[in-house]
């Protein structure tokens, strides 16, 4: 059997390989804790599984649930235990339970400690398991009675294990008063799992590794989500560990007017911040980008937070834009996601999902707004955002961010500010003029190159988008009330303005 095991157990978690850089070391002790409802059952399932898939023997000794329980909890993730997972219900002697029979010279906790030691010695030597589950250390803190007696026994337990072949994961519910932390200098690994229940939305979880002797892995928090099938954990993403070649060549956004505003278009392997308020064409300027990226034959996908999907495809229909016609043939990805039953590393592992599987060289992020409420506090957003940014440069794919600013003219303020974060930032403006609202848009920065520094004007028609040239004339239009300093200035035709003229 040790020729064909690899150096690592797998935990069969997908995401806590990664976490751990290849699973658990071989004949080894490790504790899993959190408290109830974290995921520790379903995670020490898991583990057996992928064990018994290896064709490895494995036990699960239970001293808190029986084992009529734990097959249920399998079954309702469509896991099938049968025989491959022998499960071990440790239950007192009756003897103990037998008030007649205890004996009063001797606390009743020495007697159970050692008897329920004795049982899990037993079980372990009957079936030679390579590998343990122990479920779960509370019930043994409380028999203990003491940090010393506790103590002993953990040591006593490693030390059993030690001289056999099995890795062995321990379970903390954390439900003592007593919380002991002195199996952590003990065991070779600590997991500790939290569950957080947010203002609004479903409960989050995460999960971070505390200890791993002999071995670097991945630290700091990684977000994982409990669902039919088991436990699916999404490590933190580092940019650093993804870089891919390719050609940073100028691509064109399909509209002349607007290439010639960018100084000839978006360079790849970038991103690109729209800023303005509501309803000034945000949403439309990154589709206008996701149209010029299918017909050059290349795949896009498009995260929506803020819209229907159903009226997005109607609103963007009648603009000569048929989203629903290109998803339906496979040419971009498109999927509403709701933020308050999402978390940043789930967000995070779709996208890189779709670049990675879909092969997506356009992605729309629409709009951080909606993101920033699936992550109430800002610095993490701005950390988060950072390392999907420059994840996606590094993939050489195009990234377009759409931020909704509060006003509609003069002063507006952004909920949050990523315009560092971004290599490119166009800025949509409403102006008023001739007695109508108009819209503006300008390019306020260009990290890959050259750009106008003029302001244009623009229009929502049946046929999309529609750029005017350069407002010269005019002064104060990202103020809103803009000022006539020179000659008359050509402005684009409304649709009334256009029957007037006829």
């Amino acid at each position: 059997m040790d020729q064909v095991l690899s150096k690592k157990a797998k935990t069969g978690v997908g995401g806590l390989d990664d976490v751990l850089f290849g699973g658990f070391s071989r004949r080894h002790v490790f504790l899993l804790e959190g408290s109830p409802g974290t995921g520790k059952t379903t995670i020490a399932l898991q583990f057996l599984l992928e064990g018994a898939v290896l064709g490895e023997r494995c036990l699960y000794i239970s001293l808190s649930e029986t084992e009529e329980e734990l097959r249920d909890s399998a079954a309702s993730h469509g896991m099938e235990l049968g025989e491959a997972i022998e499960i071990f219900e440790l239950v007192p002697p009756e003897s103990l339970l037998d008030a007649d029979q205890q004996q009063s010279l001797l606390y009743s906790s020495d007697l159970e400690l050692g008897e329920t030691t004795k049982l899990i010695f037993g079980a372990f030597e009957r079936i030679k398991p390579q590998r343990v589950v122990i479920d779960s250390l509370s019930e043994i803190r409380l028999l203990a009675q003491s940090s010393l007696r506790y103590r002993r026994q953990i040591l006593a337990l490693k030390h059993f294990f030690s001289r056999s072949d099995a890795t062995v994961l321990l379970l903390d519910d954390m439900t003592s008063d007593n919380l002991d932390k002195t199996v952590h200098s003990v065991v070779h690994g600590v997991i500790h799992l939290e569950q957080l229940a947010p203002d609004y939305g479903s409960e989050r979880r995460r999960l971070r590794v505390i200890k791993y002797r002999g071995q670097s892995f991945r630290g700091g928090y990684h977000d994982f989500l409990i669902r039919t099938g088991g436990v699916a954990v999404f490590p933190r993403l580092r940019a650093i560990e993804h870089k891919t070649d390719f050609d940073r060549t100028t691509l064109s956004t399909g509209i002349k007017e607007f290439d010639d505003l960018l100084g000839g278009g978006i360079e790849r392997g970038s991103s690109t911040l729209l800023i303005g308020p509501a309803g000034t064409g945000k949403s439309l300027f990154t589709l206008q980008f996701v149209v010029a990226a299918v017909e050059r034959g290349e795949k896009a996908a498009i995260f929506i937070f803020d819209e229907e999907l159903g009226l997005l495809f109607a609103r963007t229909r009648s603009m000569g834009i048929d989203l629903e016609k290109m998803s339906n043939e496979g040419l971009i990805h498109i999927e509403q996601l709701d933020a308050a039953e999402l978390s940043p590393g789930e967000f995070a592992q779709r996208v890189r999902d779709r670049v990675a599987s879909y092969d997506a060289k356009t992605v729309v992020i629409d709009s951080i707004n909606g993101y920033q409420a699936a992550m109430p506090e800002e610095n993490a957003l701005i950390l988060h955002m950072h390392e999907l940014l420059q994840y996606l440069n590094r993939q050489g794919a195009n990234t377009f961010l759409t931020v909704a600013q509060h006003g509609l003219v003069g002063d507006m303020k952004s909920p949050v500010d990523v315009t560092y974060l971004a290599d490119s930032v166009i800025l949509l403006r409403y102006f008023e003029a001739l007695g109508k609202v108009r819209r503006a848009v300008s390019v306020i920065k260009k990290r890959t190159g050259m750009h106008e520094d003029t302001i244009r004007e623009f229009r929502i028609t049946h046929e999309g988008l529609t750029l005017g040239g350069p407002l010269s004339g005019f002064q104060g239009v990202l103020r809103g009330v803009p000022t006539f300093v020179g000659e008359r200035q050509p402005l684009l035709q409304t649709s009334d303005e256009d029957s007037d003229n006829s």
